[in-house]
């Protein structure tokens, strides 16, 4: 079949070209279209039901919203976690999908679940939007030169007119607005007034909910014309509300003005966001009062044309719909992290693919030759762009950078040298295209096997699951599809261009060096055939040194390595009972030390959660995006290392006391908290009930992490340490005064919380109309006690004679999974591997640490991830190799051949390995998949060279002579494949540079292995075969029209 497929080529060759210029030209259309991401997607599906109930505290939060909601929330179909957080006023609540579902329907199911769910009455859930945590495309904030527009009217702006005119842009889903504050209506009353006119809270609150209403009277003619009736009772100003009557005695009318002080004022701010820029000059611009905005995209979309899009709404904003002296400015825009990834990438693609070509004309010696192989490279990145659009898969940096085009030509190269060393030899009797013919039959089944097993490699992939799965999947489909045109190429369209190329015959150059190394390895892979034991010996050696650095724990282990995002994202956790003044003072200062050092450009800091109920969090937790130059420009003491940065930065913040400090990156830090559920990099859980318990054993956790080598930003998600004021009704004094619980309720909710009872509209914009004492009658505990109400008998009562009240510690935020309680201890491993610091903790805390009955503890984040996937490695690997195992014997037809080939690729991992020890670089998934492309290389070199070993034995060569001559005639193209292989991914393999950090590993291990493959193989193959061989070996059928001599050097 495969014979007949390359006689249709040639036999046609103007139809086989027409096609390949289609699929040329289709390619480059939808390479086009195709949208490129910086980082693939690994977020789970998810649903989040966001739930706040403002001014209750984190454990009737947990009580009477959370667990009700969780309970409905139990046993919808494919739910693989259940994670929920209740802190001060706010419950959020995580339900994670398993791979494969379709969002839509988990947010429908979820919906039916609401509808069943009773909550205290005025709290309802929602529903958040169906956006990533990579889906953070687009952060700004508001800038105005305009001293009309202070941050209370910037946050206005935000709130109406950026926000809808940002979602009108397609697949951009929310804008999360931080910062600023929001204004409000307040009428704030003066107790001792309502006493004194002998007026109650309810009073008031109905007197200004029922007069901010309009009314409709139906219509009437005058004339010809309909005339509508409306009756217009809505306030819009601050003069409406204080004219608002609340009774009249005597005919006399009392307004609120003469109880209250009414005004716009901002609502009770939650977070703080600021920024500094820290000029060339070397002078700091600080604005610690900023409004801030991230622009959010839907799940499943592609950023690349949204950002188009987005950047196109932003110009148009900034020049024509915002007001005069205001404009969005960006501090991360996804679209620069792409550029510097994308340039990175494209700058080792473009290293690799002239080294490729220069390497393919020193070997063929044919300028012809080498092009049509140089042009299997765009061919098969176009065919592979096509494949990925029609599957709607969108490229990504790691799946570009994993492209190694030496691998892709490697059948190529085998095909055209061959039709090259044929060509030049002169035979009238046949015409160049069955000379090409006859070149490529001989060596048409090695590359057709070869190629298909090299994506057949890449299977364990695509079985990857959760993060890993979503990262890596991408990449191995690009490369199968790769392959598969460079199969394509190699097959159909290298054999019709070498008809044309070569219409008139082709020449040989005869590389010295080639000549001389061909004669040198002659004779020395004849003494090591005729020195089995020796050679076997080595490779033996070479077995047992690879299997002991892989298992003996000297190359270090992690999950991924980390994308360099040019950035920095800082995390400064403060105590749980941090106000909203000391966490402002803390981000503050932090914020002046980040952008004190020169190497930060710029840098924002947030303090507490923005009003939306969207981050789970308090004063008590403040991050910073820290912006980095690039490293040439740092100053010369880090040496460009981003770590030595990290300590010198922790050092000056180590100076602010009460802070646990810890450092991530803006897309890293979203994943990681994604993954595990908690702030930080790694998460240690312990689960049980009781949450003094919880914390105390935390503790002691910690107290034996803080002792292990590499373990930093060690810190403990406080649940406890929340001081409440707790007013408890004495319900036998409340009795004796004829009030019951809910006139105390209304006066706490009323007098000291606020309560938006109506709202003011101004256009599209709605503002609450808020409800509250004056600030000296609620501002302490003193003032609280003496708040007055009103019972049936006329006579004022206040608090403190009605309830106890006393302050008490409580949770400040409660974390929970599995409809369990849990406390999480975070921490980030720098300096040493992942996988040996997590062992050794946890050994450790098995052995010192006993927990109570039913408590359990869990290691989470990237550790649980890098264990995930070499379990599911563990299974797939050997399935692997047997599918390839069965695919040689299909081949060979013989189970002798297809062992000999596995035996020799045994010896492939050592190099890989010496590479990652030599480097310093961890072994992860990444160079694991690299593993997985070099095994497949490796297998394509094993099967060119037996081959053609067995088509000289079919030509009645002696065993020997025939392993030695195929050897010697299959060296040129095996250094080909080897060394395109190798210097395809060298600039790879030594780049430093943004978006390099997850292609390294992979080009590394490729790079290393195939430099020993190459040496070892070439010895190894030929001295086993002779070994092996015997006068029964199934043999193949010999190609028609061969000449012996035409196989010599």
């Amino acid at each position: 079949m495969i014979r007949r497929v390359v006689d249709f080529a040639l036999g046609n060759r103007l139809l086989v070209l027409g096609g390949a210029l289609l699929l040329f030209a289709w390619g480059i259309v939808s390479f086009h279209n195709l949208p490129i991401e910086a980082y693939p997607d690994v977020a789970d599906n998810y649903v989040e039901i966001i739930t706040q109930w403002p001014g209750i505290a984190a454990e009737q939060i947990e009580q009477q919203v959370t667990i009700p909601l969780e309970t409905a929330m139990n046993g919808i179909p494919g739910v693989v976690h259940l994670r929920s957080f209740s802190l001060f006023g706010l419950s959020d609540l995580k339900l994670i999908f398993e791979d494969g579902t379709d969002n839509a329907w988990n947010r429908e199911r979820v919906l039916e679940r609401l509808s069943q769910v009773t909550l205290p009455p005025g709290v309802t859930p929602q529903m958040g939007t169906d956006w990533s945590p990579v889906g953070q495309i687009y952060f700004f904030t508001l800038r105005s030169t305009n001293p009309k527009y202070d941050p209370m009217e910037l946050k206005s702006i935000e709130d109406w007119i950026v926000e809808k005119n940002l979602k009108s842009v397609p697949d951009i889903v929310d804008v999360a607005s931080f910062g600023g504050p929001t204004r409000e209506y307040q009428v704030r009353l003066d107790p001792d007034k309502l006493v004194s006119y002998g007026l109650n809270l309810a009073q008031v609150e109905q007197q200004l909910a029922n007069n901010n209403a309009n009314a409709g009277g139906s219509f009437i003619q005058a004339g010809l014309q309909q005339i509508n009736v409306r009756e217009v009772g809505l306030v819009d100003r601050v003069h409406d509300i204080e004219q608002t009557v609340i009774l009249t005695k005597n005919g006399t009318p009392l307004h609120v003005k003469d109880i209250a002080v009414v005004s716009q004022g901002p609502k009770i701010r939650l977070g703080q966001f600021a920024r500094a820029m820290h000029r060339e000059d070397g002078k700091i611009i600080d604005n610690d009062d900023v409004v801030s905005g991230i622009v959010l995209l839907r799940k499943g979309a592609a950023a690349d044309p949204a950002l188009k899009a987005l950047h196109e709404k932003i110009d148009e904003m900034n020049n024509h719909t915002l007001p005069k002296g205001v404009k969005i400015v960006p501090f991360i825009d996804r679209s620069d992290l792409v550029h510097f990834t994308s340039h990175t990438v494209l700058h080792n693609l473009g290293a690799g693919m002239i080294l490729v070509s220069i390497i393919l004309f020193l070997f063929l010696g044919n300028v012809r030759g080498a092009l049509i192989v140089a042009a299997t490279i765009p061919f098969s990145l176009l065919f592979a762009s096509t494949c990925l659009d029609l599957k709607q898969v969108p490229a990504n940096l790691l799946s570009l950078g994993a492209l190694d085009f030496g691998m892709v030509v490697d059948g190529a190269v085998v095909m055209i040298e061959n039709i090259v060393r044929h060509m030049s030899f002169s035979r009238a009797t046949e015409t160049p295209i069955e000379r090409i013919g006859e070149a490529a039959h001989e060596v048409q089944r090695p590359v057709f096997y070869a190629i298909g097993i090299i994506i057949t490699a890449y299977l364990p992939i695509f079985t990857l699951q959760r993060v890993e799965g979503r990262l890596f999947q991408p990449m191995a489909w690009t490369v199968a599809f790769a392959l598969l045109g460079a199969l394509i190429f190699s097959m159909l369209i290298a054999p019709v261009l070498a008809s044309f190329a070569f219409a008139k015959g082709a020449k040989e150059w005869h590389n010295p060096i080639m000549y001389f190394l061909t004669e040198r390895y002659r004779n020395a892979v004849r003494w090591a055939i005729r020195h089995r034991r020796i050679t076997v010996g080595v490779g033996l050696a070479g077995v047992a040194v690879g299997m002991y650095l892989g298992f003996s724990g000297v190359i270090g282990s992690e999950f991924l390595p980390h994308l360099d995002e040019g950035a920095l994202w800082v995390r400064g956790t403060l105590a749980p009972s941090t106000g909203p003044d000391e966490g402002i003072r803390v981000a503050n200062q932090a914020r002046a030390v980040l952008c004190s050092f020169p190497e930060v450009p710029q840098c924002t800091s947030q303090v507490g959660r923005p009003d939306d109920g969207t981050d789970t969090t308090g004063f008590f937790n403040t991050e910073y995006f820290v912006d980095l130059k690039p490293k040439e420009k740092w100053r010369p003491v880090f040496h460009e290392d981003k770590d030595e940065l990290i300590a010198a930065m922790q050092r000056e913040l180590d100076k602010i006391p009460g802070v646990v400090w810890g450092f991530s990156q803006p897309i890293e830090d979203n994943m990681e908290e994604a993954v595990s559920g908690v702030k930080g990099e790694l998460a240690t859980k312990v689960y049980g009930d009781d949450l003094r318990t919880l914390e105390e054993k935390a503790d002691q956790i910690v107290a034996i992490m803080r002792q292990i080598q590499g373990i930093e930003d060690l810190g403990v998600f406080r649940v406890l340490g929340q001081p409440n004021l707790n007013i408890t009704v004495d319900r036998d004094a409340a009795a004796r005064y004829q009030i019951n619980v809910a006139d105390v309720q209304d006066a706490i909710q009323t007098a000291v919380g606020g309560n938006a009872l109506t709202q003011v509209l101004q256009l599209e914009a709605r503002y609450d109309l808020v409800l509250r004492y004056l600030p000296q009658f609620r501002d302490t505990r003193e003032a609280i006690e003496k708040i007055r109400l009103l019972s049936p008998t006329g006579e004022r009562v206040s608090l403190a004679q009605l309830c106890k009240i006393q302050v008490a510690d409580g949770g400040s935020e409660i974390y929970r999974e599995g409809n369990q309680r849990y406390i999480a201890i975070k921490y980030s491993v720098r300096g040493r591997d992942l996988g040996s610091t997590v062992q050794e903790a946890i050994h450790k805390i098995d052995e010192q640490v006993k927990l109570p009955t039913g408590y359990h503890i869990k290691w989470e984040g990237e550790y649980a991830s890098q264990k995930r996937a070499n379990q599911r490695l563990l299974i797939v690997l050997p399935i692997t190799i047997l599918i390839i195992f069965i695919i040689l014997y299909t081949m060979f037809k013989s189970f002798k051949w297809s062992l000999l080939i596995m035996a020799n690729v045994a010896v492939a991992p050592i190099g890989g390995l010496l590479a990652l020890l030599f480097t310093g670089t961890n072994f992860s998934v990444s160079s694991g998949v690299g593993f997985l492309a070099l095994f497949g290389v490796c297998v394509q070199t094993g099967v060119i060279m037996l081959e053609y070993i067995n088509q000289l034995r079919v030509r009645r060569y002696s065993v020997e002579d025939a392993a030695v001559e195929g050897a010697v005639l299959r060296l040129r193209p095996i250094m080909m494949t080897m060394l395109v292989a190798t210097l395809g991914l060298l600039p790879a393999a030594m780049s430093h540079a943004i978006g390099s950090d997850s292609q390294r590993p992979f080009a590394i291990v490729i790079v290393g292995g195939l430099m020993a493959a190459l040496v070892m193989s070439i010895f190894l193959l030929p001295t086993l075969y002779v070994w092996v061989a015997g006068e029964r070996d199934v043999l193949p059928a010999a190609e028609p029209g061969f000449d012996e001599g035409e196989h010599v050097d």
